[in-house]
């Protein structure tokens, strides 16, 4: 056959344009490309071999081997796979995204054969994306089972034509010699060719090869590969040393896992993971470029190393590895499509961390306690986030409260599991410290009646509680905002005789007092003398600072000052107001009680010099009474 020039079966000018300039966004991914192409094609002849014992002709030695000539600025991929004739080579090469091992694969289908090898290819345009490194590409190939004198050497430019010509070539498969442009000599290097091949194929299962300088003037032919994918192996084969130093090579850490999770899903989905709870919250969690932490790869071939679509937000910190057989991928294999396949692999992996928590929650509390420690904060963001998990995360967080030891949190269902009889509402506070929450008015009737309150003291609390309206039939109630009814029949009675007794003062502070919504007699006091309450549906103080702080508008929303009607300043108060209803001290009284309760509720004086003002005033008043 002589040397003929074709023109792509395809409007190649266009196309090729596209994906030598466009398709791919990274110029190494050419090596990835072509080594997944071997890879593929060693797997084929391998298959057939079970059949048809002649295309192997004895050659076994499995291998993708990198040749580097500097002189000639070649670089040459070789496999000893099931290569090509003339035919193939046209069909598969001069026609543009048709792919031969996708038809290879449709073919397996129709002959009811479902026990195939994983390849790679779908899209048959990897091969061109040598283009965007090299002026001119020279393919020699020969066909497993035929002679050596069958070879067909093809060649382009990727200029919208390519030449077929005979050749001879000893041994079968594929010989691809890339003729680099100026700007990619850098893809001679050996360092380069060693970086490239570890990110993208390093557990390919079969080696990938180059002749290497050992000592000066000893050449000897190295894998680049390391070819053990950890995750593909049974877990009963592994150490925990080797999984431990596999979460620091992925995981870019230093100290052991606190976690592995390993296992593969069958079925509708089909996948292998190896996922990895960090001991330690790294200091970049909370922040915005944070990356998900797991690596994809389809088939052992590296894919990306940040796949934001496969675990939500809240399980950023997970790490590892999952492997699909069968992931859809956009044509550059650099993107992912969305589909449901997708889909149903997330769900796997949340549904497989959340239990393996859950777990680790029953049966090893102590380590349980640490990862919460770590990262209880942004498992919260689930509750938020994901409704559809919403009551699996509601088992797994914990909290203090006025009932628990200092290092001892408990569940929700453990509270709940002892709430008081007849108690229909588990009660929370929320605040930024734990030692102020511990010390706060608003949980003074609560203690006294021997009902627990949760503390709350994540920045993220106030945000997250909005979305969880109840747990297992209780409602959640903030102690500081609406109506609280602890109150038992004698307290109640009490409580209706301070109100006739103190009306005409409650009147009173309304009058001075426009700050505020209302005044009323408290249910939650016994010791302090005043404290603001919100409605159920108001914005809570932290939550008000924070948005303030983010210089967000704040809705006015006035609270209501609440009273304790046995307190000896309220009595006192009451009973100058009965004997002077005018008098000058009842409105610094009135502004006294005010500013009290703004700092009980963790709110900044709007007029602190006023504040000190009203203090000394009476502390002089007080002074002139003991001299």
């Amino acid at each position: 056959m002589s040397k003929q020039t074709i023109e792509f079966r395809t409007e190649v000018k266009q196309l090729l344009d596209l994906v030598i300039h466009s398709l791919y966004s990274n110029r190494e991914i050419f090596l990835r490309e072509l080594i997944s192409n071997a890879s593929d094609a060693i797997d084929r002849v391998r298959f057939e071999g079970l059949t048809r014992k002649e295309v192997i002709e004895g050659d076994e030695n499995w291998r993708i081997k990198l040749v580097v000539d500097a002189k000639a600025k070649t670089l040459t991929i070789s496999d000893n796979g099931i290569g090509m004739n003339r035919d193939k080579v046209i069909e598969d090469i001069g026609t543009i995204a048709r792919s031969g091992t996708k038809k290879f694969l449709e073919q397996l289908k129709e002959a009811g054969i479902k026990e195939n090898p994983e390849l790679i290819g779908q899209f048959g345009v990897g091969f061109y994306s040598v283009f965007m490194v090299a002026d001119k590409v020279t393919l020699i190939s020969r066909l497993a089972g035929e002679p050596k004198t069958s070879a067909v050497r093809w060649e382009s430019s990727g200029d919208g034509t390519f030449s077929l010509e005979e050749a001879e070539k000893e041994t079968r498969g594929t010989d691809i010699t890339l003729h680099l442009k100026e700007d990619a000599a850098d893809f001679l290097n050996e360092y380069t060719l060693r970086t490239i091949v570890k990110k993208f194929s390093d557990f390919i299962e079969h080696p990938v090869v180059m002749d290497v300088e050992k000592e000066k003037g000893k050449i000897e032919e190295e894998t680049l590969n390391s070819r053990k994918a950890i995750w593909l192996r049974p877990k009963h084969e592994i150490k925990e040393e080797e999984y431990g130093e596999f979460y620091k090579h992925v995981g870019r850490d230093f100290t052991d896992p606190l976690q592995t999770i390993h296992f593969s899903a069958e079925g509708a989905s089909e996948f292998k993971a190896l996922l990895f709870i960090p001991s330690k919250a790294p200091f970049s969690l909370f922040e915005t470029d944070q990356k998900i932490g797991i690596h994809l790869y389809v088939k052992r071939v590296f894919i990306m190393d940040d796949c934001k679509k496969l675990l939500p937000e809240y399980l950023r910190f997970v790490k590892g590895v999952v492997d699909s057989s069968d992931l859809p991928l956009n044509v550059s294999r650099e993107l992912l499509q969305e589909n449901k396949e997708m889909e149903r692999i997330k769900k796997g992996l949340v549904n497989k961390i959340l239990a393996t928590l859950k777990e680790l929650k029953e049966k090893d509390f102590k380590k349980y306690l640490s990862f919460h420690n770590e990262f209880g904060r942004v498992l919260k963001e689930g509750l938020h986030f994901d409704h559809e998990n919403k009551d699996k995360l509601l088992e797994l967080v914990l909290y203090h409260s006025t009932a628990t030891e200092p290092d001892l949190p408990i569940t929700l269902e453990q509270y709940v599991s002892r709430m008081r009889e007849g108690q229909t509402e588990i009660y929370y506070i929320i605040g930024e410290e734990m030692e102020d929450v511990k010390r706060s008015a608003y949980l003074e009737k609560f203690r006294s009646k021997g009902y627990e309150v949760i503390f709350m003291c994540d920045p993220i609390d106030e945000w997250v509680v909005q979305a969880v309206h109840e747990y297992k039939g209780k409602k959640l109630k903030p102690v500081n905002k609406g109506e609280i009814d602890i109150d038992e029949k004698a307290d109640k009675k009490e409580r209706k005789e301070q109100e006739e007794q103190l009306k005409g003062l409650v009147d009173f502070l309304k009058g001075k007092l426009p700050e505020v919504k209302d005044v009323r007699l408290s249910s939650r006091l016994t010791e302090s003398a005043v404290c603001l309450v919100g409605d159920d549906q108001a914005m809570g103080a932290h939550m008000e600072k924070l948005f303030k702080a983010l210089k967000q508008n704040v809705p006015e929303n006035k609270p209501i000052l609440e009273i304790n009607g046995g307190h000896p300043f309220i009595r006192n108060m009451e009973k100058l107001y009965e004997k002077d209803a005018n008098h000058p001290r009842l409105a610094e009284y009135a502004a006294l009680l005010y500013d009290q309760a703004l700092i009980l509720d963790g709110h900044r004086l709007k007029d602190p010099t006023g504040f000190a003002a009203r203090i000394n005033r009476l502390l002089e008043a007080e002074s002139q009474g003991l001299a």
